[in-house]
């Protein structure tokens, strides 16, 4: 059963289209990768996914979201789904969370809202999300968003993403603002979290490398369009269009440079 599915989606801007008849679906479960450069559509799809997009831009074709229309649907009847059914990780934690509120209470929030917990079981709850993210210091609730590291940031806007127990985890470009070893740590904290959980999971990356270690399956954009879809086995192994070969080559030059580098240190 899907838990998402994406049939003919296009968005569109007063220049014309930017994402153009986008289909895929993600699976209870399942780990799905969607992949391009910069400018490719993958944001702008996650954001049409969730309802979330700009009032400047406009939808068209068909998102069901736990069998839940998301085009079209006014935003009273898509915010009780935004949380527990599906939420998003973003790029950059600091812009996404609130910098005058603390980190206990943004916590706290969809706790409430969606699980309507209250008093010593909130707090116990705050404490337990903290602590699943390796955040277990009591400072850490306390703490302002600026008063952490990008890493720690991260972490909390993961913790409030999985705090209503979403079915699907959506993760957009979330390592990409990180040093490579923050960027090590976060990941493996989302792969065991997603386990863990056993919740579906669309990671959005330009980096093929690291989606290819996070998902079992992969779509391709390339200018708003899917240019090829298959396994991350068959598309590391074989990819089929041009544009795919390139990001496979390139993501393989990368690897041998860094083994390379690493030999002669």
């Amino acid at each position: 059963m899907s838990i998402l599915d994406v049939s003919a989606l296009s968005v569109r801007s007063a220049s014309g289209e930017l994402v153009r008849d986008v289909s895929f679906s993600v699976a209870a479960g399942e780990r799905l990768g969607l992949i391009g450069e910069s400018g490719s559509g993958k944001s702008l799809t996650s954001l049409a996914v969730t309802g979330l997009l700009p009032d400047s831009l406009t939808p068209s074709g068909s998102v069901l979201l736990d069998g839940h229309q998301v085009v079209g649907a006014r935003d009273a009847e898509l915010r009780p789904l935004r949380g527990p059914v599906a939420q998003i990780v973003f790029q950059e934690p600091l812009t996404a969370l609130d910098p005058l509120m603390r980190v206990g209470r943004q916590i706290a929030e969809p706790l409430r809202r969606h699980l309507g917990l209250r008093g010593a079981e909130l707090r116990s709850s705050v404490t337990a999300s903290l602590h699943e993210v390796g955040l277990s210091e009591p400072r850490f609730a306390r703490a302002y968003p600026h008063e952490l590291s990008g890493g720690q940031r991260q972490r909390v806007a993961i913790a409030i993403a999985l705090a209503a127990r979403p079915k699907l985890l959506i993760a957009d470009e979330p390592t990409t603002a990180l040093d490579v070893t923050v960027q090590e740590a976060v990941l493996a904290l989302l792969e065991r979290l997603v386990a863990e959980r056993g919740m579906a999971l669309l990671f959005i990356s330009h980096d093929l490398a690291v989606v290819s270690r996070m998902v079992d399956r992969i779509v391709v954009l390339r200018d708003g369009l899917v240019v090829e879809e298959g396994t991350v086995a068959r598309v590391l192994r074989n990819p089929v269009e041009p544009y795919t070969r390139m990001l496979v080559d390139s993501a393989r030059a990368l690897d041998a440079f860094l083994d390379a580098t690493e030999a002669g240190a």
